[in-house]
């Protein structure tokens, strides 16, 4: 379309920034105009007011549209505007250059117009209990002096530039069209009016020479070795770091990586345990493979070279992408993007350091499935899956989620990760364990009864030695040296296969048993430690609390053997604590999970009673006034107790919101 002809209404100019915007009129009457459509727009954004001085559509009808421009170059220094007249070349530079695109600014007013209006309708549904929340705590913060980091920070975010801009103030101007004699006037000005004044020499030089004068030869340089940046690194510089930076400097060139891949770059000789040890401390596993940490990637006190936005928020971003990939092999970038609400530029960032773009599929894993690794390493797995627990409830909070969004979607290609061993293969292991013992075992009642054994010299000492069928014993070789209480032992043999495997079943129920005693006193003293810290918690709470727990234990601690809800809630029940069931606030949206509420009954301190009064109180109320708690304390306690006192027992047990105390776990979100 053209806009020679169209009607200019007005015009205005911002000269710092270089921002125009220009107002033209829209032919209502023209059959290419949509009449209807108009009339609806002109009501979106005025309303339906009677009252023109203040409108956008004076004529209620979609009339004008807003070109606003843009910078179409940053960095103008390289153009000018040239004009040739009478053997003349008469060069003008630039300053700047601009493209004017449709405003759509109108639609904003709209959307405020339909806030103003939601709003007035919420006003008057206000209730009673809406009303006590009136009561709000005012919190009294000192500025601290800003630091040179934030204020780069807080001058690069949007809010600024935004604010800037809308600093300077409008200059309005008057349009005049191509053909304007004033347009004509300004135009003079691109030719120089100094010609014939200005002393110019003629020019001797062939073509060829002032050629090579415009675009001199590239000089040979001598062959050297190129210097790499400074943040490049080569191999065998790379090799004199300590072995963590080592895999940290790779780890943040390749983003993803396999495990046998990252060893095959860190050189022969390098102790894949310790590699191991350092890689968990930059890395996370995604798929079998090592992509690497997004703290990593964007340290605190960045921000995006593409938007500005802080570090943390792209630590966040980043997480839930690569939470993603640990659920399915494919993501799709809209879904992404509408979770994290961050810039196009960012996510796609974030997407290409893990994966690839397949049409009409979206973005695949970058690596295939590691399996090997999964299989040799499964407490590193184990330890790596509740790490990725803790990070999944952060996120359900910071993004909202429910859980059907999280849940993963099946897909034939997705390979099966076992991350807790059954109990069955728990025994099969322990079976296999147990034989490898007997082996062990009956070699050293063979190097002991050898003419060069220990026995030889100490007759006195004590041997246990196990036959299995396959060698039964000799003549010279007593009943009373072979000891097994229940193996069913006849004649110096078994009788047959299965006394063995009652064997086995006996060792492998007993490791079984001391195991699960060992699980039971370690998760004991995780709980009593955690309630003697909190006293009040609720069931997803605790469990939040337990994986951050496991995710700081070294690989292969005993936790990692698999703790169910039942198993953490009698342990709960074990430590002194009793079950408070307490009435929640109405439409709560609190999990199942969310309204078990535990509280420590019995700590062993002064405290115990004032705790016990108090959760007698929340057992008929979701909600009380501090005033009410203290009178009812004072009551039954008696009236020396202290302000202070109060205090700590509502610091166990509480939280404050709206001027108003609420048990923990029940603090509406």
């Amino acid at each position: 379309m053209k806009y020679d002809d169209v009607t200019h209404l007005s015009a205005r100019i911002k000269p710092k920034q270089q921002k125009v915007e220009v107002e033209m009129a829209i032919d209502t009457m023209s059959p290419n105009y949509c009449r209807s459509k108009g009339e609806q727009i002109a009501l979106n954004v005025d309303g339906a007011s009677t009252d023109d001085s203040g409108s956008t559509y004076a004529t209620k009808l979609m009339d004008k549209q807003v070109f606003s421009s843009i910078q179409s170059a940053v960095n103008t220094s390289r153009y000018a505007a040239a004009v040739y007249r009478k053997g003349e070349l008469h060069v003008t530079p630039l300053h700047g250059m601009l493209q004017l695109r449709p405003s759509f600014s109108y639609l904003d007013k709209a959307d405020a117009k339909h806030r103003e209006r939601e709003a007035a309708n919420e006003a008057g549904d206000s209730s009673q209990d809406e009303a006590e929340d009136d009561v709000k705590q005012i919190t009294v913060r000192f500025s601290r002096p800003e630091t040179e980091q934030a204020r780069q920070r807080r001058i690069q975010s949007y809010e600024f530039l935004q604010k800037k801009q809308a600093e300077e103030p409008w200059h309005y101007l008057h349009y005049c069209g191509v053909k304007d004699s004033r347009s004509e006037h300004e135009r003079q000005y691109l030719f120089s009016q100094l010609a014939g004044m200005v002393e110019t020499s003629e020019l001797t030089k062939s073509p060829s020479e002032y050629l090579s004068m415009l675009m001199p030869p590239v000089e040979e340089e001598e062959l050297k070795v190129p210097l790499a940046p400074s943040n490049v690194l080569s191999m065998a510089q790379l090799r004199t770091l300590p072995l963590a930076d080592q895999v940290r400097t790779l780890m943040k060139n390749v983003k993803v990586v396999q495990f046998a891949n990252l060893m095959g770059l860190l050189g022969s000789g390098v102790d894949s345990t310790a590699v191991l040890r350092c890689i968990q401390q930059v890395a996370m596993l995604v798929q079998g493979c090592w992509v690497v940490k997004s703290d990593v990637l964007y340290p605190k006190d960045t921000c995006s070279p593409h938007s500005g936005v802080a570090a943390e928020v792209l630590c966040r971003g980043r997480d839930f992408v690569m939470w993603k990939f640990t659920q399915d092999l494919w993501v799709v970038r809209k879904e992404v993007a509408a979770v994290i609400k961050l810039p196009p530029e960012d996510v796609k960032d974030f997407l290409e350091q893990m994966a690839v773009s397949r049409v009409n599929k979206g973005w695949e894993f970058l690596l295939p499935h590691d399996s090997k690794f999964v299989k040799k390493h499964p407490d590193v797995v184990q330890r790596q899956h509740m790490l990725w627990m803790g990070i999944q409830a952060k996120l359900e909070k910071v993004y909202n989620l429910s859980k059907e969004e999280m849940m993963p979607k099946k897909h034939d290609s997705q390979p099966a990760v076992p991350v807790v061993l059954s109990g069955e293969r728990r025994v099969t292991t322990a079976k296999e364990r147990v034989r490898e013992n007997h082996v062990a075992l009956e070699n050293e009642y063979r190097r002991r009864k050898s003419p060069h054994g220990a026995d030889s010299q100490n007759p006195g000492s004590s041997l246990l030695a196990i036959k299995i069928k396959e060698e039964p014993l000799s003549e010279e070789e007593p009943m009373d040296t072979l000891p097994w209480p229940g193996s069913g032992v006849a004649n110096g043999v078994h009788s047959d296969e299965s006394s063995r495997d009652s064997v086995d079943e006996h060792s492998a129920a007993r490791c079984q048993g001391e195991q699960s005693k060992l699980v039971s006193a370690e998760l004991k003293g995780f709980v009593c430690g955690v309630l003697r810290k909190h006293y009040v918690l609720s069931l997803s709470e605790l469990k939040r609390l337990f994986n951050l727990h496991l995710a700081s234990l070294p690989p292969g601690h005993i936790l990692f053997s698999g703790i169910s809800d039942r198993m953490l809630q009698e342990t709960v029940l074990d430590c002194g604590c009793k079950q408070i069931l307490v009435p929640f606030p109405p439409q709560t949206t609190a999990s199942a999970d969310e309204q078990k509420i535990f509280a420590l009954w019995e700590a062993g301190d002064s405290f115990d009673q004032h705790r016990q009064i108090l959760l007698e109180i929340f057992s008929k109320n979701y909600r009380v006034r501090r005033n009410v708690i203290q009178s009812k304390l004072c009551q039954d306690v008696g009236d020396n107790l202290s302000k202070p006192d109060v205090d700590k027992v509502l610091k166990d047990c509480c939280a404050s919101h709206g001027g108003m105390w609420y048990l923990k776990g029940t603090l509406p979100s």
